[in-house]
């Protein structure tokens, strides 16, 4: 079955299918063939991107029973009817010729071909065999934030309503979970409070280790079309290596690694020592509190932290800030203290309406909890927050990281409403999912780190995972392989192709893909966006939602899931919109997403929410105001977190800092985008970026194979100097999408103690020439 894959992505096969594939997706890039766009013959579609995190509005256009074509949908506010280069070929990912269209199980060590009702059957007895044998915690499932909403609710359901168990997570606890235990701990709440529309109405936008310019492109367009109209708008980039958003920046300032916490604390000094504070909106609507400190990196397996908060005074808090003078702070992080003073001076001014913006950088952080926090501090000290035009916002990289992951609660202590250890929540969902109460554990289990390393340990037995790529996107990636492939582990994979995750697979199911099916994902400023399906899926391909309900009824629960066919879509989201219902975080009907690029909840009364807790624009919000009904007293809490230095720093045997993240022709691991010939030949190998500096000291040249070796792993892959990206001395960044260059064999597996969200931004390597 197996197709020789690394053969097939290195030898270029897909260049080869270029011309099949070209016929059938022309774009509005194929300026030849633009006309098809005004043919009757193509009928139009709305649906959302599943390229990143951002939502942008697409429309497809279908002509006999294919995805012809692909233009920007002129009504989503997201877009407004521009499109990334990866969404203008979105749908060539669809097309590749190595596409899963059955089922494959592993007979003898090698995977054979059979029917889905097969691979089914076999997965449901697996299933039911283990958990016999081991226990209903021996059992998992992985999915992902490119899970549709509906997808990732009927999995919370079968495993923790039905299973009983707590052992799911999804890929999102490897981008966004600092992100919620952020919003959490500051707010009581997940999600942003503000919306895209703050980007028209600001003047200074703030990139915290953002490179927009190429994660989230149509986003960055906004803010250039702002600064274009308004020659004073300023954005200003605060990163570890120089990018392409560095060289749009009127303002660029490269810090060293993990001290962007001691950068946002030297900010907020210089607020309070100078009295910029608001006083009036920080006496009325927050509170300080402290919280342990030292509290470790989690590199021990069955690692556990429970943070201990304090309240404290103003005047304890301002003590506290003592430690972060701008001359402080530039010891540790090497911006100068007079930049420190520039950059609190932009924040406070009041003729600035400010928007933050961070997506990896800051979440991908042993510290990524704290960063957030410190941020919202800086907005909440100046009452810049829940306001058009001023407010912090965490960007995401998966179309429904939010929805499905955050929203729907696909992550091991959550439910679809609340946490697993709330009562309350607990009796909500065995109401709303008709299953005893006593069989919803109390209890989290294993985040994702945690969940490999059980495997490893033969703590769990079974995985299931699903549209997503952990063989090639986990850290420390030695271990966990490994892992998958000790005799006793049985793994399951849905997914559209072969990938280095299928192949440690006993079972591969065969996807649908996007508008193979109907669905709904939840983007980054809280927009649910309806798609329809308008292809049929290839071979015996089915989706993910309907995959799970299968082995669900074959284990007995087909009154727990007793959809029907046709109408099954909208039969998950009438029953999921049950936990929703309330001015908090009302979602919009079946019917108005359908007819709408996209609603923004809270939807009360027939209107979306832009910004929440401002009583002007938020139903919930019943103080005068704001009102942040999350916490206790309706008070954001401002938190005192030091600078703690990461667990791996540069040394004389690893002199470099590594930095992974992405590029904008690719996305995450690559499965799919490096099967578009465009973006495949624009950009068909990763690479590593290396400081001419350095270069030129160890005598490398531009395009030179050298060895990039961690404590974990080694690699060996060819330099860029004064790439598009450039590191500073004594870096190298590498990105992460071509599974020929395993860079996550590298990385640590260190994580935030209290989202437990891995940190890929920073471990320390050697390089060496290869004569």
């Amino acid at each position: 079955m197996r197709m020789t894959r690394r053969e097939y992505m290195r030898n270029m096969a897909l260049a080869s299918a270029s011309a099949a594939a070209a016929s059938l997706v022309p774009g509005v890039l194929f300026a030849e063939e633009i006309e098809i766009f005004n043919q009757a013959s193509v009928k139009w579609d709305k649906a959302p991107c599943r390229f990143c995190g951002v939502g942008c509005g697409l429309l497809i256009g279908v002509r006999e029973g294919k995805a012809v074509a692909v233009k920007g949908d002129p009504e989503s506010t997201v877009n407004h009817g521009l499109c990334c280069v990866k969404g203008y070929h979105s749908v060539m990912s669809i097309y590749g010729s190595d596409r899963l269209k059955h089922a494959y199980v592993r007979k003898n060590g090698k995977l054979e071909q059979v029917s889905v009702e097969e691979a089914l059957d076999l997965v449901a007895d697996k299933m039911k065999q283990t958990i016999a044998e081991h226990g209903k915690d021996s059992v998992s499932m992985y999915g992902s934030g490119q899970w549709t909403i509906p997808d990732g609710f009927v999995a919370s359901k079968f495993m923790k309503g039905c299973i009983g168990t707590n052992n799911l997570e999804a890929n999102a606890r490897l981008c966004m979970a600092s992100a919620v235990t952020g919003f959490m701990t500051s707010f009581g709440l997940d999600e942003p409070m503000g919306c895209y529309d703050d980007i028209e109405h600001s003047n200074v936008f703030v990139m915290w280790g953002n490179n927009m310019s190429e994660m989230h492109p149509v986003l960055f367009s906004r803010i250039l079309n702002v600064r274009q109209r308004n020659p004073q708008a300023k954005i200003i980039d605060l990163s570890t290596r120089d990018t392409r958003t560095s060289k749009a920046a009127d303002y660029h300032f490269l810090f060293t690694p993990q001290s962007d916490l001691a950068i946002a604390n030297g900010i907020c000094y210089e607020i309070v020592k100078n009295d910029w504070v608001n006083h009036e909106f920080v006496k009325k609507h927050t509170n300080f509190h402290s919280g342990k400190t030292q509290i470790g990196y989690g590199l021990e397996d069955k690692f556990a932290f429970t943070d201990k908060p304090e309240p404290m005074s103003f005047e304890q808090y301002k003590a506290f800030l003592e430690d972060y003078t701008p001359e402080k702070v530039e010891k540790i992080s090497g911006v100068k203290a007079d930049d420190i003073r520039f950059l609190a001076q932009v924040f406070a001014d009041p003729k600035n309406k400010v928007s933050s913006f961070w997506c990896m950088g800051m979440n991908q952080h042993t510290r990524g909890t704290w960063i957030n926090n410190l941020v919202y501090n800086i907005h909440l000290l100046l009452g810049k927050i829940s306001t058009p035009g001023n407010n912090p916002f965490s960007l995401t990289g998966q179309p429904s990281a939010c929805g499905t992951v955050r929203e729907v609660g696909t992550l091991t202590h959550k439910l679809p409403h609340g946490e697993v250890s709330d009562p309350k929540a607990r009796e909500m969902a065995a109401k709303i999912w008709n299953v005893p109460v006593e069989r919803i554990d109390p209890k989290p289990s294993l985040h994702t780190v945690e969940m490999f390393r059980a495997l490893d340990r033969g703590d769990l037995r079974f995985m299931w995972i699903q549209v997503t790529n952990p063989m090639v996107t986990m850290p420390k990636l030695n271990r966990y392989r490994e892992a998958t492939l000790k005799q006793d582990r049985f793994i399951v994979v849905s997914d559209i192709y072969q990938t280095p995750t299928t192949d440690i697979a006993d079972v591969i199911l065969p996807s649908a893909m996007w508008i193979e099916r109907e669905g709904m994902y939840g983007n980054s400023e809280r927009r649910t966006q309806h798609f329809n399906k308008m292809i049929d899926p290839p071979g015996e391909a089915i989706s993910d939602t309907w995959q799970i309900i299968q082995v669900a009824k074959r284990l007995g629960f087909d009154k727990e899931f007793a959809y029907s066919d046709e109408n099954h879509i909208e039969e998950i989201w009438a029953e999921y919109c049950q936990f929703h219902n309330s001015p908090k975080h009302a979602m919009a009907p079946y019917e108005v997403l359908k007819a709408r690029p996209g609603v923004r909840w809270p939807f009360w009364n027939g209107k979306e929410t832009r910004w929440r807790y401002n009583s002007a624009d938020d139903p919930a919000a019943k103080k005068e105001g704001f009102d942040f009904y999350g916490k206790p007293e309706g008070r954001a809490w401002i938190w005192a977190r030091p600078y703690e230095p990461p667990p791996e720093n540069p040394d004389q045997d690893y002199p470099f800092w590594l930095n992974t993240g992405r590029v904008i022709e690719h996305w995450h691991s690559g499965s799919m985008t490096r099967r578009i010939p465009v973006l495949h030949q624009a950009v068909p190998e990763a690479y590593v970026e290396i400081n001419p500096i350095d270069a030129k000291r160890m005598n490398i040249q531009n395009g030179e194979l050298i060895e990039v070796t961690s404590r974990r792993g080694t690699i060996q892959i060819k330099t860029v100097i004064n790439g598009r990206g450039r590191p500073p001395k004594g870096q190298v960044f590498i990105p992460f999408f071509d599974e020929s260059y395993l860079i996550n064999e590298l990385t640590l597996d260190a994580f935030c103690p209290i989202s437990k969200q891995p940190d890929y931004k920073k471990c320390a390597v050697k390089i060496i020439k290869i004569s």
